[in-house]
C-alpha cells in the first residue's frame, strides 16, 4: 500500500513538472512573439516616418501628380491607425502603403530633375534599407508565431495551453509583391 502511494505521488510530481515546464516554454515563446512583433512595429515606424519627408521632398517636383501623392499620404495615414487594431489589419495596411510607394516611384521615373536631387535619392536609399529590415523582422516574426502556434495545438502543449489560455496568433502577411522593395533607379 505504502509503494502505491510513493508511486502515485511521484506520477503526480512528474506531471505537475511537465506542465510546469511546457508552461514556461509557452510563455517563452510567446514573449519571443511580442519582442518580434516589436521589431517589426520599430521598422515600420521607420518607414512611416520617412515617407512624409519622401512626400515633401518630391512634391516640388510633382506638381501634376498630386493623386500619387495623396494616395501615399493616405495610405500612411491607414498603415500608422492600423497598427493598434492587430496584426491581420495592420499587415494589410501596409501593403497598401508599400503599393503607394511603388507607384510614387513608377511616376518618379518621369521627372529627371527629381532623379538628380541628392536629398530624394538619400531617402530612397534609406526606404529601400528599411523596406529590407522590415522584410527581415517581418520574417524573424512569423517564425517565431510558427513556433508558437505549433507549440499551443500539439500535445501535450495544447493541454496546458487550453488551461492557461494561450491563443493562436496572427502571421504578419505581405502581398507576394510586396516582398519586393520598391526600388528606383533615380540616377
Amino acid at each position: 500500500m505504502e509503494a502505491i502511494l510513493i508511486v502515485l505521488i511521484a506520477i503526480v510530481v512528474i506531471v505537475a513538472l511537465g506542465a510546469i515546464l511546457f508552461y514556461n516554454g509557452l510563455v517563452r515563446k510567446r514573449n519571443t512573439v511580442d519582442e518580434s512583433l516589436a521589431q517589426v512595429e520599430v521598422q515600420l515606424k521607420r518607414r512611416h516616418d520617412l515617407v512624409p519627408n519622401l512626400v515633401a521632398a518630391v512634391k516640388d517636383y510633382m506638381g501634376f501628380e498630386q493623386d500619387v501623392l495623396t494616395k501615399v499620404t493616405e495610405a500612411r495615414a491607414n498603415a500608422v491607425a492600423a497598427g493598434s487594431r492587430g496584426v491581420a489589419e495592420q499587415s494589410a495596411a501596409e501593403n497598401q502603403l508599400t503599393g503607394a510607394l511603388r507607384s510614387l516611384f513608377a511616376v518618379a521615373e518621369n521627372y529627371p530633375t527629381l532623379k538628380a536631387n541628392e536629398n530624394v535619392l538619400a531617402l530612397q536609399e534609406q526606404l529601400t534599407t528599411t523596406e529590407n529590415q522590415i522584410s527581415f523582422a517581418r520574417q524573424y516574426y512569423n517564425s517565431s508565431v510558427l513556433e508558437f502556434n505549433t507549440s499551443i495545438q500539439t500535445f501535450p502543449g495544447n493541454v496546458v495551453a487550453g488551461t492557461f489560455g494561450f491563443t493562436k496568433r496572427d502571421f504578419f502577411e505581405a502581398e507576394p509583391e510586396a516582398d519586393q522593395v520598391p526600388v528606383v533607379a533615380l540616377r
